[in-house]
């Protein structure tokens, strides 16, 4: 561990003139960013530029990814700011300390289990769905300080739904300013230079704007809270809160673990390889842990940070490790004048952010796969609008389990082979009644876990009236089987035995016979019955056609 720490942490001096210029880049753009991501969680916009100054560089040390850049994302904030719905104003801070230290706790411990095959759980279409929904979020969260009316709805939608029934309430000088931010970074972003800082030109245009007279009456970040010259000290979160967060801990947990898996698989690191999930898990785990004791909220891999720090020339994890130092010399000697940025203009920065979120190519993706796969993503969508979003992430996953257990129980298909010439088998549909005297192959298609397994049974040929039958089962390829598997095959088999009939079961694995031997499925079939499966495919159902072949011809 120590030896791959200490070559991760290897300072290449070729590098380091590449990582500081993307350092400023990133770090001079994050500065807003990370104000507004704060805002949107409705703390102290201070607490946005703390997580960057701590979480940063720490999880630029300790992320399996060479590049990720670990920050604070507008689906994290949106998250944490559902999480403290009904929260005492005067414990709220206190209460994203201790989320950041819990899901820091959280995603350690899964990072030490090297728990990241568990992102493969979370299906793309929640995802998706919760993106995109957030993304909506983001753009209707904002309209309080963009236009100046402040509606008394809580949720968004009635909040966007009410400020347009209440036009007359905009306050025109701070809609104005807002309205400048998102049309100087649309214009600043097309050009080829400039493109680099449009969102920090956009911000100082429109805050010196907004210091102008007329602009009197728009708010400014100190209005909102004060920006001391001075690096966050060290304190303990209040760990008596934590009974209350321990379901959006989790939640945020696996917003950011998912978010992170997504710069995993999109940006290899310099040599090549792709990045371990679960050591990503740990660095992200490592600098929300940090970030809790230095008054930082949660964070993760985020996905627009990451690709501005690669686009602007980043060589090694020592660029985003940068951003961080610059971002603490910013605040130590310059945090006058981040108290003179307009709120509007995080506003407007905020909008833009969340419309560039929405993601048209994965929505038309989903659709077009299927129904269920649909039906995840809409309803993820829709719960991320009208409920807190640690749930909406919940519902999207369950949902999609039952509607992918529904559909797998209902996908098992069982067809009957019959030997054809060449010693190839011709597929056929199962008979309806199993016929006597003769041997019936029968071969399923599927999984054949519990509720399939019932499926799977219905599909059986009716045995009742089949005298001295013989079956020959083909489960090739089958691991494993649930105990109510093994209750299907015990009536069956009682139901053909009690007419005088035979079951045999072909290509068995070894877990399966062991599963077979404890359950008393051997003893009921007899040891003689069941055909281990062989390296070459048809060798033990060939046996077992044969063994009930020679059964049925030696029958009195």
């Amino acid at each position: 561990m120590l030896s791959q720490l200490k070559t991760r942490w290897t300072i290449h001096r070729a590098d380091l003139g590449a990582d500081f210029t993307a350092a400023f880049t990133t770090g001079v753009a994050s500065i807003p960013d990370s104000m507004a991501s704060a805002l949107l969680a409705g703390i102290s916009p201070l607490t946005g530029l703390y997580t960057m100054i701590v979480a940063t560089p720490i999880g630029a040390l300790f992320t399996s990814s060479e590049m990720m850049h670990v920050s604070t994302t507008s689906a994290l904030s949106l998250a944490v700011g559902s999480s403290l719905l009904g929260v005492p104003p005067a414990s709220r801070l206190q209460s994203v300390f201790l989320l950041a230290f819990m899901v820091g706790v959280i995603q350690i411990g899964m990072g030490l289990l090297k728990m990241g095959f568990l992102v493969r759980f979370v299906p793309h279409s929640v995802m998706t769905g919760f993106l995109n929904g957030v993304a909506l979020l983001i753009i209707l969260g904002q309209l309080t300080d963009f236009t100046g009316y402040d509606s008394p709805l809580s949720n968004r939608v009635a909040q966007a739904l009410d400020t347009l029934l209440n036009l007359r309430e905009v306050v025109l000088p701070v809609l104005l300013v807002g309205l400048l931010m998102v049309a100087l970074i649309i214009l600043l972003g097309r050009t080829r230079r400039l493109r680099a800082y449009a969102f920090v030109l956009a911000m100082l245009i429109a805050s010196l704007t907004a210091a102008l007279p007329v602009f009197d009456v728009v708010p400014l970040v100190g209005d909102v809270t004060e920006v001391p010259n001075a690096l966050p000290r060290f304190s303990l979160p209040d760990f008596s809160l934590a009974l209350g967060l321990i379901v959006p801990a989790f939640a945020l947990s696996i917003i950011g673990m998912v978010q992170g898996a997504g710069i995993s698989q999109g940006y290899p690191n310099p040599d090549g390889k792709f990045p371990d999930p679960s050591g990503d898990f740990l660095g992200q785990g490592a600098a929300n842990l940090v970030a809790s004791f230095f008054k930082g909220m949660p964070c993760g891999g985020s996905l627009s940070g990451t690709a501005m720090v690669v686009s602007a020339g980043a060589r090694s994890r020592w660029a985003n490790v940068l951003v961080g130092i610059l971002i603490a010399v910013i605040v130590l000697l310059f945090g006058g004048l981040v108290e003179r940025i307009a709120m509007p203009a995080l506003a407007g920065l905020l909008i833009v952010i969340g419309y560039r979120t929405i993601n048209p190519e994965a929505i038309r993706t989903v659709w077009q796969t299927g129904t269920i796969p649909r039906v995840v993503m809409v309803t993820t969508f829709l719960g991320t609008l009208i409920m807190p979003l640690q749930f909406a992430v919940y519902l999207g996953v369950v949902l999609s389990v039952l509607l992918f257990v529904f559909q797998q129980a209902n996908r098992i298909r069982l067809v009957e082979l019959v030997p054809g010439e060449g010693g190839f088998p011709i597929e056929r549909p199962a008979p309806r009644q199993l016929p006597g005297g003769q041997v019936t192959i029968l071969y399923p298609y599927g999984s054949l876990f519990y509720a399939a397994a019932r499926t799977f049974e219905e599909n059986l040929p009716v045995a009742d009236q089949a005298r001295r039958a013989a079956v020959v089962f083909v489960f090739r390829g089958y691991d494993e089987f649930g105990s109510t598997m093994i209750s299907v095959l015990e009536r069956y088999t009682s139901t053909v035995q009690k007419n005088g009939g035979r079951i045999l079961l072909a290509g068995i694995g070894p877990d399966v016979l062991a599963q077979f031997e404890r359950t008393g499925i051997v003893a009921l079939v007899g040891r003689e019955s069941i055909f281990p499966a062989q390296i070459q495919w048809g060798i033990a159902a060939n046996q077992a056609v044969e063994a009930a072949r020679s059964w049925l011809e030696a029958a009195p």
